[in-house]
């Protein structure tokens, strides 16, 4: 093997080692980020149901109101 075959050789493996550890640094990226997005939709199913109850208790208020008012 000539001296450039071999240069190539360990630049070509230098860079399929970074390569490899970039993916693995997005893959751990890509799974925090699927985390992060499950407990905010988690916590937006929340709130909506929170908004439903809130709506809800405005409306038989205003109900009430309308009803005394008359």
């Amino acid at each position: 093997m000539s001296d450039d075959t071999a240069a190539l050789i360990l630049t070509l493996a230098t860079e399929i080692a970074e390569l490899r550890a970039a993916l693995a640094e997005a893959q751990e990226l890509l799974i925090e980020t699927a985390v992060d997005a499950g407990e905010m939709h988690a916590r937006l199913e929340e709130v909506q149901r929170e908004l439903a109850v809130t709506r809800a208790d405005r409306d038989a208020w205003m109900i009430r109101a309308r009803r005394q008012a008359s």
